[in-house]
């Protein structure tokens, strides 16, 4: 059988299996999603929002991309963003990261990527700016754990810089932002940075917001 066509039917299998134990399973969600809940994290697919968090359909709204980065110019994340705090009213942000992360490791390295050099410049950035603290670090491995801890607490400070956020966070007093790194190998969270609505940012950064 193809690969693909397993898909499908344990797709049917879970669709059955949910309605089996709640006949309105479905039915819930089918006219609206009030997610508390937005996710900003890895495409690894070692780290899916839904079973990571145990949360059920319509609890969490999710993006991802390699690196769980938050760029400036990524019209793709900024679309989530604005219509997660504006529109679903989202009462927190997730950036969450994970040891391992194939694109921190990368970016690392003096390897030639092609297309994906221009993402892992971010992270290069960020490393530039720790490269004090990183190069004390002998061993790769545990420079790499950190630097993707870092690059968790700078993608928290990018959401900040946001006139999204900084919107409701004067207006709503919400979201909180909440930086995490999942450990793959025993499935846990750490968290490593939280930011809310009190949080003072470089002025530089600071929208006047009417």
């Amino acid at each position: 059988m193809e690969s693909y066509k397993k898909l499908i039917l344990q797709n049917k299998a879970w669709a059955q299996e949910r309605v089996k134990y709640d006949q309105d399973y479905f039915k819930r969600h089918l006219h609206v999603q009030t997610p508390e809940f937005l996710w900003i994290g890895c495409s690894d697919s070692r780290v899916p929002a839904n079973e990571v968090t145990g949360t059920e359909p319509g609890e969490i709204f999710v993006h991802r991309n390699i690196a769980n980065l938050v760029v400036h110019t990524d019209l793709n994340l900024l679309s989530v963003l604005q219509y997660a705090v504006q529109v679903l009213k989202v009462k927190n942000i997730i950036v969450c990261g994970h040891y391992g992360c194939g694109g921190v490791r990368a970016a690392m390295t003096n390897n030639e990527y092609g297309l994906l050099n221009k993402w892992l410049r971010n992270i290069k950035d960020t490393y530039r700016f720790h490269r004090e603290e990183l190069e004390k670090i002998e061993d790769f491995d545990k420079r790499a754990d950190r630097l993707i801890e870092l690059n968790v607490i700078e993608q928290c400070n990018n959401l900040a810089k946001t006139s999204i956020v900084q919107r409701a966070w004067k207006n709503e007093q919400r979201p909180n932002i909440l930086g995490w790194v999942y450990h793959i190998e025993n499935g846990l969270l750490d968290e490593v940075c939280k930011l809310d609505y009190t949080t003072k940012l470089d002025p530089i950064y600071q929208y006047i917001i009417e």
